[in-house]
């Protein structure tokens, strides 16, 4: 039996390194990276949708096209005049990476302007995927849109995940970047943070803090990913589970690496795995992913 995931948030054109001075372009961001992998994992019965707004210049065109091959759905994505994708470069130093972005007028900041096209796109799906970078390109009064719309399918007995995934640069300030991040969270059911981000942005001491924050805001299902460390699971209020990380002998390039664990278990948990084989499955793919360049990687490389 099958069913339909909607990912909702930014696509960009990416800039990374392909060796003597080149760079190779491709089309990423961090809830289309999650799309992929969920595509690449799922069953054909599945359909994955990406939601999103772009503009009307070949770039766009060309990431539109980019989308329909790997089979992702774009049928609800806006086209806006005389608007671009954004652009970001990735820079490399022992398989970590930093980021340089030229986003300002990306047209993505306006994919929750219509609130009737996102309601239609969000009430036909089993399960809705977003992220902190998502509520961090809009305006408020847009955040408050894509929360309500999030809210009423959650309260609709709709699946919704959320992967905090915060990114500073995007916020005017610290208190409003908390505090929607915290909005988001209790518009899900499923919360996905990475322990790092929330240890510096929070001020947790521990995975179980991590958790226990995010269960005190409603949130019923949190999986906190730890890196190396591997990922703790607290579903339904059971006693948490640990899964180990997969380790790799080649770390080439981290980004993605969350990302594709999110789309992996994902894939597994939609499907009916118990959160611990999703979250196994998940460690697995990105033990994958951080041994290639870019965020995306064939998916005939993914384990099966």
């Amino acid at each position: 039996m099958g069913g339909r995931l909607l990912s909702i948030g930014e696509c960009m054109v990416e800039l990374s390194q392909a060796g003597e001075g080149l760079l190779r372009k491709g089309f990423a961001g961090d809830t289309f990276n999650t799309a992929w992998y969920a595509r690449a994992c799922l069953p054909a019965e599945w359909s994955v949708d990406y939601f999103t707004a772009l503009g009307d210049d070949p770039l766009s065109s060309e990431m539109l096209t980019f989308m329909k091959e790997a089979g992702i759905g774009t049928g609800f994505i806006r086209r806006i005049e005389k608007s671009t994708p954004g652009l970001y470069l990735i820079t490399l130093k022992n398989g970590e990476r930093t980021f340089s972005y030229w986003r300002d007028t990306a047209a993505a900041k306006k994919l929750a302007n219509d609130a009737g096209h996102l309601r239609d796109a969000i009430e036909t799906a089993d399960i809705v995927y977003f992220s902190g970078i998502t509520l961090g390109i809009l305006a408020p009064e847009a955040v408050e849109t894509l929360l309500s719309e999030l809210r009423r399918a959650k309260a609709a007995g709709g699946t919704v995940a959320f992967d905090p995934n915060i990114r500073p640069r995007l916020w005017p300030d610290r208190d409003y970047m908390l505090g929607t991040i915290e909005a988001g969270a209790r518009a899900a059911n499923l919360v996905l943070p990475s322990f790092d981000d929330e240890a510096t942005h929070f001020g947790d001491a521990t995975v179980a803090g991590t958790i226990a924050r995010y269960h005190a805001l409603g949130v019923e299902n949190v999986v906190v990913k730890n890196g190396e460390d591997g990922a703790t699971l607290s579903f339904g209020g059971g006693e948490p589970v640990h899964v180990p990380a997969v380790r790799t002998a080649r770390l080439v390039d981290t980004t993605s690496a969350g990302d594709s664990f999110n789309g992996a278990f994902l894939s597994r948990l939609v499907r009916g795995a118990a959160p611990q084989e999703a979250a196994a499955y998940g460690a697995a793919v990105a033990a994958v992913v951080i041994g290639h360049h870019g965020a995306l990687i064939s998916p005939a490389l993914l384990p099966g």
